[in-house]
């Protein structure tokens, strides 16, 4: 009898390769790529950054913009006109001219700055959303990858549950075991049911979003590579806070500003104009040529205020700086604190997986040879499985480390790993 038990518990399930593989039965067509393969489509075709790319390439255009010379005017001047004639002459006066604005005192100079300046923030700010959308696409692929590992586990545990069931009807029908066993075993069953289901649904939940996050048209299926085991390079030196996105897209930001300072102390400088063109006499038919000089006098508006209003601005700016200097550095010392934290709660879950194989295998062998209660077994079981849980959650809790040292480093996570 206890061989016939056993042969129901003891099916090879191959659980460890059913937690990093895909399973056989969700389609091809949907599967998501290698993690490295959806980063680079991502950081061109998601939405996210699509949209970044596209401030870049408009603060582009503005720098290119700012390079323009001013347009030149026409006027168009007729006198005289109605007025009597002079010995039946025509008083009539006609004034062709073009006029040729210039931008001087450096007023030119310092609007192409602000050009460039902004574009280079736009850059930085696009960098920084690259960096932490990394980040968040390699943390939400290995959710993915764990839910689908969860779903393994609580497909593993109603296989057992039945087995358990089997064995317990088993033991009942032989004598050996009261009802009481049988009832707790159907239970067990239909609690197993309730957790696949719900792992079941928190799997389609996480390949959803990250077919959602990656801009893809119908919800994955399944992921092809594994970023719960991957092993990406982490930097050995302390990288300096100048390198983290938030740091230079915030100093980006203060130099843009800066430069708009230079652009209101010049707005006040008179704009000039010099001005060309030729002049008709209605009652000779004759031309003759007029030149001028136009200016702007600055005699009510000298544009203190926005040259105050800039100057505060770039004060503003400057204390945003320091504060997210400050924060980049306390985020990279927690990151670090956590990579290690982590590292080391793995390696007492895989410890403690280990350990509860080896009890399962010693628990199989004392069964087989009459030394272990068959409840003793089951137990040992579903320990083995609570086991391999735990190590999911350890390698999921080292992904957001891992992705959360490399957006304080300014590196896009897990863009190489083995």
């Amino acid at each position: 009898m206890k061989q016939v038990i056993f042969s129901l518990l003891c099916r090879p399930r191959y659980l460890s390769v059913a937690l990093w593989c895909l399973p056989a039965a969700l389609s091809h067509a949907a599967e998501a790529p290698p993690y490295q393969n959806l980063l680079q489509q991502s950081l061109a075709l998601a939405p996210a950054m699509v949209a970044q790319a596209a401030n870049v390439r408009a603060a582009g255009a503005d720098a290119a913009q700012s390079r323009a010379w001013l347009n030149p005017r026409i006027d168009t001047v007729l006198e005289n006109l109605g007025a009597p004639a002079s010995e039946g002459v025509s008083q009539r006066q006609n004034t062709y001219s073009i006029t040729q604005p210039f931008e001087i005192g450096g007023k030119r100079g310092a609007r192409i700055e602000v050009g460039e300046r902004n574009f280079a923030a736009a850059q930085a700010r696009e960098r920084q959303a690259q960096v932490a959308y990394a980040a968040e696409l390699a943390v939400v692929y290995a959710t993915a990858e764990a839910m689908l590992g969860r779903q393994a586990l609580a497909t593993e545990n109603l296989a057992r549950a039945n087995e358990e069931l089997a064995a317990a009807r088993a033991l009942v029908d032989s004598g050996k075991e009261a009802s009481l066993r049988s009832a707790q075993a159907r239970a067990s069953v239909s609690a197993a049911q309730a957790a696949e289901a719900a792992a079941t649904n928190d799997a389609t939940q996480a390949l959803a979003r990250l077919s959602a996050l990656s801009g893809a048209s119908e919800p994955y299926t399944a992921v092809t590579s594994s970023l719960l085991t991957a092993q990406p390079a982490i930097l050995n030196a302390p990288t300096a806070l100048g390198e983290s996105p938030s740091v230079r897209a915030a100093e980006a930001e203060r130099n843009a500003l800066d430069a708009q300072v230079d652009v209101e102390r010049k707005r006040w400088i008179p704009d000039v104009g010099v001005s060309a063109g030729v002049r008709r006499y209605g009652w000779t038919n004759a031309s003759g040529y007029v030149v001028g000089v136009t200016a702007s006098l600055p005699l009510f508006d000298q544009n203190r205020n926005g040259i105050n209003a800039a100057v505060e601005r770039v004060a503003a700016a400057q204390a945003r700086l320091d504060s997210i200097r400050l924060e980049a550095n306390a985020v990279r010392q927690s990151a670090i604190s956590q990579v290690a934290t982590t590292e080391k709660q793995l390696a007492a879950a895989s410890e403690g997986e280990q350990a509860a194989t080896e009890a399962y295998r010693m628990g199989r062998i004392g069964y087989e040879s009459g030394k272990t209660p068959l409840m003793e077994l089951l137990v040992v079981r579903r320990a083995l499985i609570e086991a391999r849980q735990l190590t999911i959650d350890a390698r999921l809790a080292r992904v957001r480390a891992l992705a959360a040292l490399a957006q304080a480093d300014g590196r896009l996570a897990f863009e190489e790993s083995r």
